[in-house]
Parts: C-alpha cells; structure tokens; sequence
C-alpha cells in the first residue's frame, strides 16, 4: 500500500505544510492502572492537502530544490505557523486478538470505520532554527526515545528501528550523541555511561560509573516497570507474511485506488507508475514488467489494464470475465 501512496501525487506534495504525516507503526500506551492499548499515531494538515503532479515536481526539481524547505521556513519567519492535529487509533489487546489481519503489519492500516481517529492534541512548528548544524545536522531522532506512558509493540519493522537509529546516531555522531546540547534530555534519568570520544558532560566527575555502590543515593524507580505482554502458545516460530490469515496484500491498495482517489488521481498514479516502468530494460525486462502486472491487476484490474496499456502490454479484457 505505501508504494501506491508514493507513487500517487501524494508522493510529491508542495511542501511539508501540506501533508498528513503518520507513525505507520504500532506503539503501545500504558494508563496509571499499568493497563496497555495498542495506538497508531496521525498527523493531519491543517493547511490542507496540496501535491504536485509528476510533471509539476520535475519542474520544481530544476527551479528550486529547495521549495519544500523554503515554504515552511518562510512560512514560520511571516508567523503562518503550520499546525496538524494530532490523533490516535486505539486497539485493545481483545480486539488484536480477534483483529482478521496481523495489527502489527507494518503494511497494513487499521479501518477508520473500526478504529475511529481520537483527537488528542495539536502539533505546531512556531520556530525555526538558529543555528541549522547545531540543531538540525546533529538531531538524533530515533523510536527508541519515548516518554513515559509510551511504549513499543510487537512490530516487528518497529523492533529493528529501535536497535538500528540509535545504532546509526553512533556512527554517525559518536557513542555520546546523547550528550549534544540538541539530544540531551533535561528530564533523563541516571546512567553510568563514562568515557568514549566527545564525552562533554564532565564525564560524571569523581562518581563511580557501576551499581550498585556506596556513594550515589540513585534509587530504581519501579513505576516504570512495565506490565508483561501475554505470549499466546509456547511455540517458538518466525513470522510468515503469507501466512494463512496474513496473506492479504491487494485487498487495502484497492480500497486506497478506489475509496480513496478521485479520477485524476488515479490517472496520476497510474501516469506515475508506467513513467517509472517504462526504463526497465534488459533481457528479464518482460518478466520484471508482467510480474509486477500481476500485483496491479490482484490489487484492482482497472489500475492493471490502464498499467498495461500505458506498457504497450496486450492483455486480453475477457480473461477478467472468467
């Protein structure tokens, strides 16, 4: 489904004002009653949807590389702040249970009309930055950094970000990234991490860097223990996608082409696609092209035959018939 939304014109929207954005995974939140639910997080514009066409964006790519950046900047600088609305989806672990499609597919959405959006509260970008290495080039956003009454989930795309941001923002920054005045967290709690290059933060002086020990009065906080997630067979096994049950990959990108876009986004996409297709070259070229067919037409046949036609790929209209 991601790569039909891509490929539509809300792959290439007018600026960053002018998208929706969303967390794709499932998190989890746990009530003072250490209760967990299983939530999706969505960003929705104020400002509206606004895209560019395929034909509009090349353009833009060769006038200003830099519009997206520079409308929201701009923006922001004249005291139009961009503001999107927060919302959640929320799942209880009955209703996974009982849910006909594993809620934790990454690539699967969870029906509006069985999991309504919840308003929770309004994002805005009020500020820009001052320093742009500082506080930009030296960010290390990553899943991994929650608060408290957030927590993960068994998604398994999710559990791979957790190790590999952080694992990034080493490399990239260094082993004390948290360190960097952008990165620290005025509200973090104790550790014992010492030494390594660019320890800036006095490297915790005279301290000892183990626990327990008898200097430091640090105490466990166990109000952020969090309750056990229930295992439902004592079988061991990886996660098959085409399993029997989560083998549905064509149901939700054809509701997206059919409930979802109007005609000229179809016919967008669909322009979208066969320009993409159309350098496939090579002696597998015609495999490549009809295997892919095959996905467009499982997902929805009129997306197939106008993929096709754009190809130059004779299909016969009554094998659909039968």
């Amino acid at each position: 489904m991601l790569p039909e939304f891509l490929m539509s014109d809300r792959g290439t929207p007018f600026s960053h004002r002018y998208m929706n954005g969303y967390g794709s995974h499932t998190f989890s939140m746990i009530n003072a009653e250490n209760k967990r639910v299983w939530v999706k997080f969505h960003f929705k514009t104020r400002q509206g949807i606004k895209n560019f066409n395929a034909n509009e964006a090349n353009e833009m790519r060769g006038v200003d590389p830099d519009h997206s950046q520079r409308d929201l900047v701009e923006a922001i600088e004249h005291g139009d702040f961009p503001k999107w609305s927060m919302k959640i989806q929320v799942m209880t672990d009955e209703q996974a249970k009982a849910f006909p499609f594993n809620p934790f597919d990454l690539t699967k959405v969870w029906p509006h009309g069985d999991f309504p959006l919840i308003d929770v509260g309004t994002f805005e970008l009020n500020e820009v930055p001052k320093n742009y290495f500082a506080e930009v080039e030296q960010a290390a956003f990553a899943p991994a950094h929650i608060v408290d009454g957030i927590s993960y989930s068994p998604d398994k795309m999710l559990q791979g970000r957790l190790l590999s941001y952080p694992d990034a923002h080493r490399y990239r920054l260094g082993a004390n990234y948290e360190q960097i005045p952008v990165n620290r967290c005025p509200y973090m709690g104790v550790n014992y991490q010492r030494d390594g290059a660019m320890a800036v933060n006095g490297n915790g002086g005279e301290a000892p860097n183990y626990f327990p020990n008898s200097f430091d009065e640090v105490v466990v906080d166990r109000s952020y223990k969090e309750p056990p997630m229930q295992i439902d067979s004592l079988v061991a096994d990886w996660y098959d996608r085409n399993a029997e049950g989560d083998n549905d990959h064509y149901t939700q990108p054809g509701l997206l082409y059919t409930k979802a876009m109007n005609d000229t986004d179809r016919k967008n996409l669909i322009s979208n696609i066969v320009g993409a297709m159309s350098g496939i070259s090579g002696t597998k070229r015609d495999e490549i092209i009809n295997r892919q067919l095959c996905h467009f037409f499982r997902a929805n046949p009129e997306l197939g035959m106008g993929v096709a036609q754009g190809l130059g790929v004779e299909i016969n209209p009554e094998m659909f018939g039968k």
